[in-house]
């Protein structure tokens, strides 16, 4: 409306944008001063500041029994902090739980909850009184030392702060959300903040780099570690930063090889209870593999210890790194050094929060001398007219027998010996014994110690360098009283632990069997052997199942996998189980997510994804296509489209290639060609490629391979074990897209083409069959025949068993 009616009586009309922008704004104030926010100066948040002060207040100190926590409870809620029971309750538990605060202020007696997320007893069960150190935060607020204000219905008075001699905003820390803002501030060591408040006082000059010399990090209540300093250096010179903490855990041996991972030590706020249930479920899941069995054996006498039992082919390293890196036993703290600074709430980085602290001890030495001053100068102007009574007893004596009433010697006093009314009072007051002469000595003597006293005061408050002293004098006091060791240790170093760092890089066999079962090996687990050699088994014996695929890397590179559909899916050499020689393996599905009939037709291991690398890829249907290495660089365990497919047709090969190498094409029915790489331009992953060889009817490739040098040979193999090598350049080059040549005689002796591989004479070459036998033969005892010949018998059979894979093992003097 743009007018306002006026509107009778006491109701007065109001826009509701400015409303609502002044009772938001008023709600927001109160809560960042009145609940979520600690002062700068006691470290303590308004509900903390009361509670303490009102379990002083009501008795409850270190030296007096514990009493029911219901009652406190109700000392603070009726008398300064109008706000739900729970909220003081809770707060009364936090400060007595030794897992959330590194240096308590409630003593707490009965079931105060655990680190595993049990909650506290109620109220009326539990008991507390003020720790010790709470006394010290309350140390001479008699003595005029902070400021008083009304409560919340101005029936009491309550400190706006406490004299904190303790330094608690760093020491226990702070968390809390206001409106717009939040405070993190990690606890730290009572000793180290010292030391630094100590280098402070010294040298004002001091920068945060020294101070950190004596103030190294945070210091959780349940240990840990944190992983390097740049979280801390960041917090302490921007006020906000990111630390990592780290469980402490050790790999101990136990029974039959097995190992054990003991996890002693947690980071700060982690629910133990919810880490447990978390790293069974990711075992159970197999998202961590390796673990057999967790158990809890913590106890309050011998604190955290978890036993994580392994099995044992389990790494025990790799599966800690696992542990950090999927649960909570490695987190994370944010660090927002917020605070309030004269009502106002502020960032604050390392200097300014012990300036802040500094700034209010001196305020509160200051009081205090100025308190102490006020009594003892009463006290010497009492001592001073008592002297003087002394002085002139008889006469003091007379006055008093000749006045009428108590009021009327009080006046003849105060005329008669130039006296106060409150030395007359006092010389009315005294007993008759202070007549005798040991007490007229002890009221010489304490006049002589109050006018010390004086003095002393009155050059502390003429001083600043006094307070300060008086302040390190406090702070070295509290340190011996208080201080402890350091809980949680600082590393050097913040990276995460590589796993690669913790496994030897040897080199392995990885076998994958028809039903999709996979394992890696050794290479030493294979035996050389002779040309016509029966091999050894090399995977399960059962008949319905069979190794079809035989693969060669190391535990570092990237293995690429590559199905059948023109999918590419991504993992380490380590990943993959390694497993016995006669061991079935584990079902691939459990660690690639293969689609219903998606089948690994191609493996390349590679060490890293160099811009002048490509992957050469062909089809049954004779389809072949070149794409950078760097475009399947993002491929990852759920998998990346490699190359885009036709209606039945299926990726069969995939070579490594520099761009400029030659590729052979074999087919299944003996049929082979050579052409350029270069003859086929690169292309974006989605593509579909460019035919490489035209097939006859009923035939396909079933074999890919590059051509280093003119130097190596063909080597091919058939389903019944026969096979040759034949010179390269008897595969004369021809433009891609052609017919091809004759590669291999096919007979009924020698079945169908398995596999083609171009090696040299230097090498060895790896044979699976249907039945899981493995031969590795010598590549110079196959004997050299030329193309259109039949071969010799590289392996010999076991009736109704066939060849179903050829590998070549590239040795490092090989250059390849």
């Amino acid at each position: 409306m743009d007018t306002l009616e006026p509107i009778t009586g006491k109701v007065l009309p109001v826009y509701i944008e400015e409303e609502m922008q002044k009772s938001y704004i008023d709600y927001a104030m109160s809560v960042i001063i009145q609940r979520a926010l600690p002062d700068v100066r006691d470290g303590l948040k308004p509900v903390h500041r009361r509670i303490l002060y009102a379990m002083q207040e009501a008795g409850m100190t270190p030296s007096k029994p514990y009493k029911k926590s219901a009652r406190i409870v109700g000392e603070v809620l009726g008398k300064y902090h109008p706000h739900g029971d729970s909220s003081v309750y809770d707060a009364i538990v936090r400060l007595a739980q030794d897992f959330s605060t590194r240096y308590l202020m409630v003593d707490g007696h009965g079931n105060f909850g655990s680190i595993d997320g049990d909650s506290a007893a109620a109220m009326r069960y539990t008991e507390v009184r003020m720790a010790r150190l709470a006394e010290a935060m309350l140390d001479d607020i008699e003595k005029d030392t902070v400021d008083f204000v009304p409560n919340y219905d101005e029936s009491l008075q309550e400190p706006s702060v406490l004299p904190s001699k303790v330094p608690a905003l760093l020491i226990n820390g702070s968390a809390g959300i206001a409106v717009g803002m939040a405070t993190n501030i990690p606890p730290h060591n009572l000793c180290e903040v010292v030391n630094g408040l100590v280098m402070l006082i010294d040298n004002p000059d001091v920068e945060i780099s020294q101070l950190m010399t004596a103030i190294k990090g945070p210091d959780f209540p349940t240990g840990a570690c944190i992983l390097g300093k740049e979280g801390i250096t960041s917090a302490y010179t921007t006020g906000r930063g990111v630390v990592k903490i780290r469980a402490k855990a050790v790999i101990e041996p136990a029974n039959k090889g097995k190992h054990n991972i003991i996890v002693s030590e947690i980071p700060y706020q982690v629910n133990k209870a919810n880490l447990i249930k978390d790293i069974a479920q990711l075992a159970k899941d197999g998202a961590i593999e390796g673990i057999s069995h967790i158990d809890d054996y913590s106890n309050l006498k011998h604190g955290i210890r978890i036993v994580i039992e392994l099995k044992s082919d389990a790494v025990p390293d790799v599966v800690l790194n696992q542990l950090y890196k999927h649960t909570a036993l490695q987190s994370s703290f944010g660090i927002i050094m917020l605070a309030l600074v004269n009502g106002q709430p502020r960032i604050l980085n390392l200097k300014q929060i012990l300036e802040y602290y500094l700034a209010h001890q001196k305020d509160v030495i200051t009081r205090r001398t100025r308190y102490e001053l006020g009594k003892a100068k009463d006290r010497a102007h009492i001592l001073e007219g008592l002297k003087i009574a002394l002085d002139n007893l008889d006469a003091v004596i007379s006055t008093i027998r000749n006045s009428a009433t108590a009021d009327i010697a009080r006046v003849n006093l105060m005329e008669g010996f130039n006296l106060s009314q409150r030395q007359a009072q006092a010389i009315l007051d005294m007993r008759l014994q202070r007549l005798t002469g040991l007490e007229r000595k002890k009221i010489d003597e304490e006049y002589v110690d109050v006018l010390e006293t004086i003095d002393w005061l009155e050059s502390v408050l003429a001083d600043e360098r006094k307070v300060m002293n008086i302040i390190k004098e406090d702070l070295l006091e509290m340190k011996k009283k208080f201080g402890d060791e350091r809980r949680t240790e600082i590393s050097r170093d913040s990276s995460d632990m590589d796993v690669e760092d913790l496994i030897a890089e040897e080199d392995i066999v990885v076998t994958i069997s028809h039903q999709g079962y996979i394992k890696r090996q050794t290479l030493d687990n294979f035996r050389n052997q002779k040309r016509g050699g029966v091999g050894k088994t090399g995977g399960s014996g059962k008949k319905e199942d069979c190794a079809e695929h035989l693969f060669l890397s190391t535990t570092h590179h990237n293995i690429l996998f590559f199905t059948n559909k023109g999918r590419v899916y991504r993992q380490k050499g380590y990943e993959i189980p390694e497993a016995g020689r006669t061991a079935k393996g584990t079902a691939i599905i459990n660690l690639l997510p293969l689609e219903q009939g998606e089948k690994i037709t191609a493996v390349i291991p590679v060490k890293e994804f160099a811009d002048e690398q490509f992957m050469f890829m062909a089809t049954n249907k004779g389809t072949v296509k070149k794409t950078n290495l760097k475009d399947l660089e993002s491929a990852r365990k759920a998998g990346l489209v490699a190359i885009n497919l036709d209606e039945n047709e299926d990726l069969i090969g995939v070579e490594l290639t520099d761009g400029n190498s030659e590729i052979i094409l074999a087919t299944r029915n003996g049929v082979a060609i050579r052409f350029d790489e270069q003859d086929v331009r690169p292309m974006g992953r989605t593509a579909h490629g460019v035919r490489g060889i035209s097939l006859n009817y009923g035939d396909e490739v079933v074999a890919m391979d590059s051509v280093p040098n003119e130097n190596y040979e063909v080597l091919t193999a058939t389903e019944f074990g026969m096979g040759k090598r034949t010179a390269v350049s008897e595969y004369r080059k021809q433009t891609r897209g052609g017919k091809g040549i004759i590669n291999i005689k096919i007979t009924e002796k020698t079945g169908c083409v398995v596999g083609m591989r171009v090696i040299n004479p230097a090498q060895e070459i790896m044979m699976i069959t249907s039945g899981g036998i493995i031969i590795r033969i010598d590549v110079d005892s196959v004997s050299q025949y030329g193309r259109n010949t039949q071969g010799v018998k590289l392996m010999t059979l076991n009736e109704n068993d066939k060849v179903v894979s050829l590998a070549a093992i590239h040795h490092e003097d090989d250059g390849e």
